[in-house]
């Protein structure tokens, strides 16, 4: 990868990007308040489950996509698979989610201008941007190659999850690195897995994360919004 591609994905997978990844934990707190997450055993348990069942199986296929959909100016395919994507958000917060930064990324790209104006008109023209359609735009605009992106997305994706477990299991700070490490080869397999995954093949059905989803929408006492 070029140096200039690698400073690029650097900046936009990094979690000081203002988009404000920080405040979600996807489903995580939810499995705190009821016990389901206790320790940093079942906290990596959790996350491997959240990562091999759910994003490798829809989030990330649907990223390659909309990346590869980008790189080709295939407006028909953008607006297929983010469309996709938003109706498969089936809890309150999980749709909030995927739209806030989305339409945050969407912003920052807009006033970064490194998109040109074709791209820049579709990405705004979209009638609710999820987070993978503003990402992979930024993606095919600064040429990054789409592997290192998918990579990229999935790791702090782990990262940000991980960083939910430091604050609220609690772990140590050498806990959560040391959990983050063990975690790469499973981030190598689900990125693979998401390239090669057909669309007959490709599910979000995870019913126990949605229902824990709507259940943190009325927990009582939350940090995340999500």
């Amino acid at each position: 990868m070029q140096a200039s591609a690698l400073l690029n994905l650097l900046q936009f997978a990094s979690p000081a990007l203002p988009i404000g990844a920080y405040s979600y934990s996807q489903g995580l707190e939810a499995a705190l308040e009821n016990g389901m997450v206790a320790n940093a055993e079942q906290a990596r348990a959790w996350i491997l489950r959240h990562l091999h069942e759910v994003v490798a199986q829809w989030e990330a296929p649907v990223a390659w996509r909309l990346m590869q959909a980008w790189s080709r100016r295939d407006w028909v395919a953008v607006a297929e698979w983010s469309e996709r994507f938003v109706a498969s958000r089936d809890s309150a917060e999980f749709r909030a989610e995927t739209i806030q930064m989305g339409y945050s990324l969407t912003k920052l790209v807009a006033e970064l201008g490194i998109v040109d104006a074709g791209m820049l008109a579709h990405l705004q023209g979209e009638p609710e941007v999820a987070l993978p359609t503003a990402f992979a735009c930024a993606v095919a605009a600064l040429e990054i190659p789409h592997d290192a992106a998918l990579l990229a997305m999935l790791f702090a994706w782990a990262e940000n999850q991980v960083l939910v477990c430091v604050k609220s299991v609690p772990l140590g700070q050498v806990a959560g690195q040391r959990m983050l490490l063990s975690l790469r080869g499973d981030i190598e397999a689900a990125a693979r897995y998401a390239q090669t995954v057909t669309d007959d093949d490709m599910c979000n059905w995870a019913p126990g994360l949605s229902l824990l989803s709507m259940r943190h929408e009325v927990q009582y006492s939350r940090l995340y919004r999500s």
